[in-house]
């Protein structure tokens, strides 16, 4: 019944193509516009303070990733973020290098007291969040396992009220009674920088027009994780991977996702 339903979200995400603004980090740009538009998303990349509101006037959904921050654009995340709320629209954090440096562990402490409507993260990063630093962030991969930060996890959601996603080899997300596990992907994708970006977008994107954040985030990762399960099969290397998942994300079709779906609901 499960997989259904989230079949039912990616087809109503290419009919109704919500507007995503994204703060996000310049490396991953291109790769973020590109994934929300594959999977019938549109993107807005807009960083100038001044514009925030506007913007945010305009956008169903926000995303801020602190991936190359600056105080610049720090200025315009806060902008945004406490714009999103002021006019009851989903924002979603995705916390990279959360624990790396004190600046960005003061930037992250900054943004969770706005209240973000989801977190995505690595395993690392959720951790960190949640000051359990008993693992060490390497840059912006994870040095832990996703179900290492189960409960940091939930200590996050039951203080932030906000949905919670922890990538990893198993995607795992937690919503306060619900805890659904994903167990699609492909190793090869570590090997592109930005998928946890992409991952973070498509998320934003689905809260538009899912209710549940949950099933929002599931819907996300599924289709996702699928579609790099699959572009996996016919690539030679990271670079026509990235290619092929874009073509995947574009192409992905009921058939396809029905049968390579690998979910487990935890509880919920």
């Amino acid at each position: 019944m499960m997989k259904e339903t989230l079949w039912n979200n990616i087809t109503q995400l290419r009919e109704k193509s919500p507007l995503v603004h994204n703060i996000t980090n310049y490396v991953v740009m291109n790769n973020t516009a590109n994934a929300l538009l594959a999977a019938g998303a549109s993107p807005i990349m807009a960083h100038a303070p001044n514009e925030m509101e506007a913007m945010m006037n305009i956008c169903q959904v926000l995303v801020v990733n602190i991936g190359t921050l600056d105080d610049y654009w720090v200025t315009s995340m806060k902008k945004a973020a406490q714009q999103a709320n002021q006019l009851n629209k989903p924002w979603v954090l995705d916390p990279v290098g959360a624990g790396a440096t004190p600046y960005r562990d003061e930037v992250l402490s900054d943004l969770l007291s706005l209240h973000p409507t989801i977190i995505r993260g690595n395993a690392s990063e959720i951790m960190a969040l949640a000051k359990h630093n008993i693992t060490s962030t390497k840059g912006v991969d994870s040095s832990a396992e996703s179900n290492e930060a189960i409960a940091a996890a939930h200590i996050l959601d039951e203080k932030y009220q906000a949905c919670i996603c922890i990538s990893g080899a198993t995607d795992i997300i937690i919503s306060r009674d619900k805890e659904i596990h994903l167990l699609n992907g492909n190793e090869l994708m570590t090997k592109i920088t930005g998928m946890g970006c992409s991952a973070t977008a498509l998320v934003a994107a689905f809260s538009v027009i899912v209710d549940d954040r949950a099933e929002a985030v599931t819907s996300a990762m599924a289709m996702l994780g699928v579609a790099g399960e699959i572009a996996a099969q016919e690539s030679k290397g990271p670079g026509s991977l990235q290619v092929n998942i874009l073509d995947k994300l574009y192409s992905l079709t009921e058939k396809e996702f029905m049968s390579t779906l690998k979910l487990e609901v935890k509880r919920g």
